[in-house]
């Protein structure tokens, strides 16, 4: 099964880092967030790639040309402009009737993808999404007449899920993004919901975004480690 890596959007979130470089080339104990991420389905056995480039995509394609490793990479250039949704099918049309793998290039997570294709395939459903619950950001209060009873730092169990990327894309989902300029979150997805096509895989474990240079500098320590935690793979 190929993966396909959303690789093309312009990080003005984390623009301390993305003058010079698209955001999955930011880089985490001197390799790409790209590299951190290919690296998860390689672990697991999938070293298929294809990568959705748009803005600055010539620094990933040359990263690409001079990686040694075992993977089959190959880059796309899916335009400047382009919306998720578009990168995706473009991608998709690429390959008519194969299923693929999609996730966002910029988040790291320790998901098992074995039992999250299997969960796909058990459902039977166009599209899975994999559930994450969104990191502490901000200190947690409770409060009582004005006074605070309690502070700390919020628990991602104490949030709702949201969408963590790492998707399951049957080949007709495709046929769900109506052009190039469309978020695939507020067009393919809302309609597959609609069609009651799209199920969730929840994921308990660690999932980190790379949006601020704060959880830049934080995936950074982690990056240090024997064994990050999104190689851990419950």
């Amino acid at each position: 099964m190929k993966v396909l890596i959303l690789a093309g959007g312009l990080g003005t979130r984390i623009s301390e880092e993305t003058a010079d470089k698209p955001k999955p080339m930011v880089t985490l104990g001197g390799k790409p967030i790209l590299w951190h991420l290919m690296n998860i389905y390689a672990k697991q056995g999938l070293n298929e790639f294809v990568v959705a480039t748009g803005y600055r995509g010539n620094v990933i394609s040359d990263w690409v040309s001079r990686l040694e490793s075992d993977w089959k990479i190959s880059t796309i250039d899916t335009g400047l402009e382009t919306q998720t949704g578009g990168r995706i099918k473009l991608c998709m049309d690429l390959f008519p009737g194969e299923r693929v793998l999609a996730t966002y290039g910029d988040g790291l997570g320790n998901v098992n993808l074995t039992k999250l294709i299997q969960f796909h395939e058990n459902h039977g459903r166009s599209a899975t999404l994999t559930a994450v619950r969104p990191p502490a950001r901000f200190g947690y209060l409770n409060t009582k007449d004005g006074q605070v009873i309690h502070f700390g730092e919020k628990n991602q169990s104490d949030a709702g899920w949201i969408n963590g990327g790492f998707f399951v894309l049957e080949a007709h989902v495709a046929s769900y993004i109506h052009n190039l300029n469309e978020p695939f979150e507020t067009g393919a997805l809302p309609r597959l919901t609609e069609h009651e096509q799209l199920m969730a895989y929840e994921h308990f474990g660690f999932w980190q975004p790379m949006d601020t240079l704060r959880e830049k500098n934080d995936l950074e320590k982690l990056a240090t480690k024997t064994i990050p935690p999104w190689l851990e793979i419950l």
